[in-house]
């Protein structure tokens, strides 16, 4: 039988706006299709082997809950995601999750916090928060298919050298409301602001996660294509509002 590991870090610290939703959305999808998803928490204090893992799921959290995972991360973690990112392990993070996969933040008011370093990115602070449902298409190199989200955050975010956005804003903010990009992609990170949760109504970017971390275990395994008549629904109705919220502001 075939079988996921995934392995969802700090889940009891970066939980905001129903990100472990993500993880029951993976879950469900690979059940439906026969496949076992076996789900370990791993968080403050507790032991992490990424050899153990095959996709990796880090959740957003506000300002000061990164700030206290930073000493656990020094004790060895912030090393062993490197590396699992450079052995191209696939990676979910959303929001705060993203953030910590780069070089640091730093506030508006010039307080500095180094993070992982997995991904050649950084993060800014700003007075003004980025809030509301948007919308962006990913890279044609990812099928170019159309996301709908939430982002709710102050941070503002550049992409470095190696390192392509997710997609490009079609209504909303994105990583900096100023490039008009959105999220990080570098090696199998899938990097988004995208709350929600964001694969639910997103069931194709759901299955290119899945397909991802599953293709590097068993190279020749294809994902049987689900009805997704909901998750259809869900997904064409935001994109529906996105749009009429974007003609009625011209």
């Amino acid at each position: 039988m075939y079988e996921l590991r995934i392995c969802h870090l700090y889940p009891d610290v970066l939980n905001l706006y129903g990100d472990r939703g993500n993880i029951l959305c993976m879950q469900r999808r690979l059940q439906w299709r026969g496949i076992q998803a076996n789900v370990t928490g791993v968080s403050v204090g507790d032991p992490l082997n990424v050899n153990d893992y095959d996709l990796f799921f880090i959740g957003g959290g506000q300002d000061f809950e990164q700030e206290v995972l930073l000493q656990d991360l020094a004790k060895g973690k912030a090393q062993q995601i490197r590396n699992a990112v450079e052995e191209e392990k696939t990676f979910l993070a959303i929001c705060g999750g993203y953030q910590m996969l780069g070089n640091y933040y730093k506030t508006w008011d010039g307080h500095q916090c180094d993070f992982i370093g997995a991904v050649d990115l950084y993060t800014i602070g700003g007075r003004k928060r980025m809030i509301g449902n948007y919308m962006y298409r990913m890279d044609e190199q990812d099928g170019g298919m159309t996301i709908v989200g939430f982002e709710n955050h102050s941070g503002r975010t550049y992409l470095g050298e190696g390192v392509r956005p997710m997609g490009k804003i079609l209504a909303g903010y994105g990583n900096n409301g100023k490039d008009q990009t959105e999220g990080a992609r570098y090696k199998n990170v899938f990097a988004t602001y995208s709350h929600g949760p964001v694969l639910p109504k997103n069931p194709l970017l759901a299955d290119r996660i899945l397909r991802t971390a599953l293709r590097y275990k068993y190279p020749n395994l294809e994902l049987e294509p689900l009805e997704d008549k909901y998750e259809n629904a869900a997904h064409q109705d935001m994109q529906r509002r996105m749009k009429q919220k974007g003609a009625s502001a011209h």
